[in-house]
């Protein structure tokens, strides 16, 4: 399979996501005014709907990426593992470490029980806690149902809950590469099975016991974002076009059924959203994208790009830190908390993850390529990589 080449546009949609992300981890803890808080929920209130992205663009470079090993599963596997981990633990250490200290929630007296910042953050260790650590380190969030471990995918690291799905589909995909090939008609089948495999959930998800069904984080919840990646790769080999249209529509179905009334727009709008990023990268002077293609390829929105896998996991440990320390110094007072704190975890989290990403996440890399004798290519494109996106 020939490589894609550098992608620079989604390079900056995963910047640009993983921004949009920290923004809505932050704005829930703001006390905004009713009516400038319900724009303000409108706006940034579907971080999830951001991370479905993250796993399109996932399943368009890592099949390429795949190819690159010739069918050699354990050689893919442990060059992902080089290139994700180091980062992952350092920041899931930081994060059980915040959650030790004192809760934020003392020094927020605006929130309370039921407000979506309770559905963010945690109010403290969960217990059994080397039961939680266990299944955290070993990336098993999302396979464990909702009766066995409640929360497991968010009891420690929010965000590493789509790091948990991210590896069940490297597992996965190595193996079916190897079944169905990386041409063409490979792609197709690949495609076909994941849309057949989230369909075949959903209807679990509508008939099993709640005890008995599986978290977010598991692979077949999100099968249908990863099929239009696919057929996104699928289709720049040349034709495709009507399985990638089924794709999407499969995909907005999907989401939709998951809420009622205004709220399936949100849910339907990811693969729509895929479908303008794609035509962007491919067609950047199209005068309908080509506001799109600038942005997304400005050089400050690349740079975001190659530092959004850490900035993705750290902003959620920055910002509860920074919580009890700006509440204590503030008396909790609610306007001067909020002036100090949502910029201040902005930056925080910025400068955390410039640092994670220079320090531990490029030394890494370089040592990957240096062992495997690639050339520097596609790292994954999910919130669990950074790097450029390519073929």
């Amino acid at each position: 399979m020939s490589p894609l080449g550098r992608l620079h546009r989604l390079d900056g949609l995963r910047g640009l996501l993983a921004v949009y992300v920290m923004l809505g981890h932050i704005a829930p803890f703001i006390p905004w005014p009713p009516f400038l808080g319900r724009i303000v929920e409108a706006l940034v209130s579907h971080g999830l709907a951001g991370v479905d992205l993250f796993f399109a663009l996932s399943g368009l470079v890592i099949v390429q990426s795949m190819s690159r090993f010739e069918g050699r599963v354990t050689a893919f596997l442990a060059a992902r593992a080089r290139r994700l981990l180091p980062v992952y633990f350092v920041v899931l250490i930081f994060a059980i470490v915040v959650l030790a200290g004192p809760s934020p929630f003392a020094v927020m007296p605006w929130l309370h029980p039921g407000d979506p910042a309770h559905q963010i953050w945690q109010a403290g260790l969960p217990r059994p806690l080397w039961v939680h650590v266990a299944v955290h380190a070993t990336l098993l969030q999302g396979m464990i149902p909702q009766g066995l471990l409640p929360d497991a995918e968010f009891a420690l690291l929010g965000p590493a809950w789509s790091l948990s799905t991210e590896w069940q589909f490297y597992v996965v995909i190595a193996v079916l590469m190897a079944w169905a090939g990386g041409d063409r008609r490979g792609l197709t089948r690949l495609t076909l099975l994941c849309l057949a495999v989230a369909v075949v959930s959903r209807c679990y998800a509508g008939l099993a016991p709640f005890g008995w069904q599986f978290p977010r984080a598991f692979l077949p919840n999100e099968a249908a974002y990863f099929a239009i990646g696919i057929a996104a790769a699928r289709m720049w080999r040349g034709g495709g076009i009507g399985l990638m249209g089924m794709s999407v529509v499969i995909a907005m179905l999907l989401g939709a059924s998951h809420a009622s009334g205004l709220a399936m727009l949100g849910k339907a709008l990811p693969p729509l959203i895929w479908v303008i990023a794609i035509a962007a990268q491919r067609a950047p002077r199209f005068s309908l994208v080509r506001p799109v293609a600038w942005a997304l390829g400005h050089p400050a929105m690349l740079w975001l790009g190659a530092i959004s896998y850490p900035l993705y996991l750290v902003n959620e440990p920055v910002g509860r830190g920074l919580a009890v320390v700006i509440g204590r110094m503030t008396a909790s007072d609610p306007v001067m908390f909020s002036l100090l704190w949502g910029p201040l975890t902005l930056a925080m989290s910025i400068g955390a993850a410039a640092i994670l990403h220079y320090a531990i996440e490029m030394r890494f890399m370089r040592q990957r390529m240096a062992n495997l004798s690639l050339p520097a290519a596609a790292p994954g494109a999910g919130p669990s990589s950074s790097g450029r996106v390519a073929g």
